[in-house]
């Protein structure tokens, strides 16, 4: 895979146009690794073939983009259709949690939910059939929330491609290894809080 990675993000002005693209479809087709091209952009950029501040700025509007597509579709498609497109029981729950969170955290979620991967995609489809959350205020948290997660993924492979410099791939494993850790305390805080008791009143 990562050579496939090194060949889209090759280092010419096409690789910014890939990152935008894989970024935006991640958004709404999670099964497309963004977090993987954008840090192994990084790892590129730390090794002095890709420029830093583009591979941020890529990442960044392509993140938006795609998350504001999904929103789209969830608010003139509606929860029905977004059920249907998908289908199984796992992403259900997933809306099911997106829907609570909103309700209990409001906006904020939508910062918290772009580093999980299904979780920006439930949130931001969510986001857009629940008539609770108007567009401008959904861009608003979103601009921060794509800017925050286009920064840390690209700065994970460029401190990596800076310590790996002759074996780039060393700093994309790093980096993934770091994304994944991440991740995986995120979601290990949030199955925690979900199974904890209601407080019951004295």
């Amino acid at each position: 895979m990562f050579a496939q990675m090194v060949d889209w993000v090759s280092g010419s002005n096409w690789s910014y146009v890939a990152i935008f693209g894989v970024a935006v479809i991640d958004a709404f087709f999670p099964v497309v690794p963004s977090e993987t091209m954008v840090i192994v952009a990084g790892t590129l950029a730390g090794a002095g073939d890709l420029n830093l501040v583009l591979v941020i700025l890529a990442a960044w509007a392509g993140a938006v983009v795609g998350d504001n597509i999904s929103y789209g579709i969830g608010k003139w498609a509606g929860e029905h259709t977004v059920r249907r497109l998908f289908r199984s029981p796992k992403a259900h729950r997933g809306f099911d949690w997106a829907e609570l969170q909103l309700e209990e955290r409001g906006s904020y979620i939508i910062i918290i939910a772009r580093f999980i991967p299904f979780g920006r995609t439930a949130v931001t489809f969510t986001a857009g059939y629940t008539h609770g959350l108007p567009w401008h205020r959904f861009f608003r948290f979103d601009v921060i929330a794509g800017l925050l997660w286009a920064t840390y993924a690209t700065m994970l492979g460029y401190l990596g491609g800076k310590q790996f410099e002759e074996q780039p791939w060393k700093g994309v494993l790093l980096g993934l290894g770091i994304a994944f850790s991440v991740a995986f305390v995120i979601e290990w805080v949030r199955h925690r809080r979900a199974k904890k008791p209601p407080a019951t009143a004295p």
